[in-house]
């Protein structure tokens, strides 16, 4: 089994990358490929090897915690690599696991491809098989982004962001761009926009 690949970025699509290994190209499905558009050096991507009749297909992911979920979430019936890959680009697996453990099926059912049946289905088999995944209790009660000075509107539009795909890395970079720009009159929209606006733009 491939348990991760080392290699540059050599080619992007809607749900995949081609990574260059050595003269080799991967084809690696990915939570949101275009965050990978500006790797110029090397990456490593931790993968899942999913084997069908028809093919062979690898799914990558940035961290061994979102690796280890993925392969949890195939362990609930009618949960198949594409909605697993969906749940993770909606949500860090720490987020995944705590809505999971406290059963917030309005959580679970904003995520890409999960319907209510679909949520307490994986609150059913997975409830008291996330402890790995619990958040370590002096993050979890350290300061929230407001109070370290992003405005609250900031939050609001990183969430609405998040939900369009976007990982959390590319969020706070754009945060880190654009900071210095924010006006306590912006609104959500407003810091949206100009979220976007600095991605594209790192990206050209």
């Amino acid at each position: 089994m491939i348990d991760f690949l080392r290699g540059h970025v050599v080619y992007i699509h809607t749900d995949y990358v081609v990574l260059d290994v050595n003269g080799v190209g991967y084809r690696v499905f990915v939570g949101n490929p275009y965050a990978l558009m500006n790797e110029e050096s090397e990456i490593v991507l931790y993968t899942h090897q999913h084997v069908r009749e028809d093919a062979i297909l690898l799914y990558g992911f940035p961290s061994r915690e979102e690796q280890a979920m993925f392969r949890k979430l195939l362990e609930v019936s009618g949960i198949g690599p594409r909605v697993a890959l969906g749940i993770l680009s909606g949500g860090r697996p720490e987020e995944v696991a705590a809505a999971i453990q406290r059963e917030d099926l309005a959580f679970l059912t904003r995520l890409p491809g999960i319907g209510k049946k679909t949520a307490q289905r994986i609150v059913l088999d997975l409830k008291d098989k996330l402890d790995v995944f619990a958040v370590p209790a002096a993050r979890a009660e350290a300061p929230a982004p407001a109070a370290a000075g992003k405005p609250s509107a900031w939050l609001e539009a990183k969430e609405a962001l998040l939900a369009l795909g976007y990982r959390e890395a590319e969020t706070d970079r754009a945060w880190s761009m654009i900071s210095s720009q924010v006006t306590e009159d912006d609104t959500v929209e407003t810091l949206m926009k100009k979220a976007l606006q600095a991605l594209f733009a790192a990206k050209v």
